[in-house]
């Protein structure tokens, strides 16, 4: 193989890189800020978020060209074939992280004008952090080829969606103890669940890290523990 194409090669997988990297960073802050605007009812932060996701959204569309023209182009095989598919499932999934985050602020607008208690928001707050700190951790692990990082990502989904059927029963209870916590909480609800999808296309990540270094993938059946589609709660006494 000439010296031409090995250079110029690497310097699309570089670029691949970059524009990952920089879709990641975008991806944080909007997570980051959403949680901090509901959390403080900030519409202004929020309205932030909504318009930074036009241009996760440019990145992620620039990715996914790019790396389909290298394929055509290049015609990779083993692991830089690995690279740039991995490349498209990262962007695809820090794309849909962002579009989450959007509809978290999004929500934080609707609500902003609602006077309820903050522990209503205190388990969500709690949630939204081990996820930003799942999302964190992933990055982490895609940049540095940490395979056995990814794994724990990918391990502690679980306890994420168990903290999702915990909150989603707590603010299912608060709605029928007192119909004006209706909206709210239906507000916070859907919040919540973005929240858990997030977690869910952080370990989409780790998924493709373990691919990317193996060439095998993970098994299908991931540590899920989201019951909420089951869930019943009991009216409370005297209802």
């Amino acid at each position: 193989m000439s010296d031409h194409i090995v250079s110029s090669y690497d310097k699309d997988l570089e670029d691949l890189r970059r524009s990952i990297s920089e879709m990641g960073g975008i991806a944080e802050k909007m997570m980051n800020e959403a949680g901090h605007a509901l959390v403080r009812r900030d519409t202004e932060l929020a309205q932030a978020v909504i318009a930074a996701d036009a241009r996760l959204d440019v990145l992620q569309r620039e990715i996914e060209e790019r790396a389909v023209l290298l394929i055509a182009r290049r015609q990779p095989l083993a692991i830089d074939l690995r690279e740039t598919i991995s490349a498209i499932r990262v962007s695809n999934d820090l794309e849909r992280i962002g579009d989450l985050a959007k509809n978290v602020a999004k929500r934080v607008v609707a609500i902003a004008s609602e006077i309820q208690s903050q522990k209503i928001v205190v388990g969500l707050q709690h949630m939204g952090d081990l996820v930003q700190e799942q999302l964190k951790d992933v990055l982490d692990a895609y940049a540095s080829r940490d395979i056995k990082a990814a794994h724990d990502v990918w391990e502690r989904d679980g306890a994420i969606d168990a903290l999702y059927n915990s909150l989603f029963r707590e603010l299912l209870t608060y709605m029928m103890e007192d119909p004006r916590n209706i909206s709210f909480c239906t507000h916070l609800l859907f919040c919540a669940k973005n929240i858990e999808r997030i977690g869910d296309h952080t370990t989409n990540i780790a998924e493709t890290i373990h691919y990317l270094a193996t060439g095998e993938n993970l098994p299908t059946d991931r540590p899920k523990n989201d019951a909420s589609n089951y869930t019943m709660v009991e009216p409370p006494a005297g209802a």
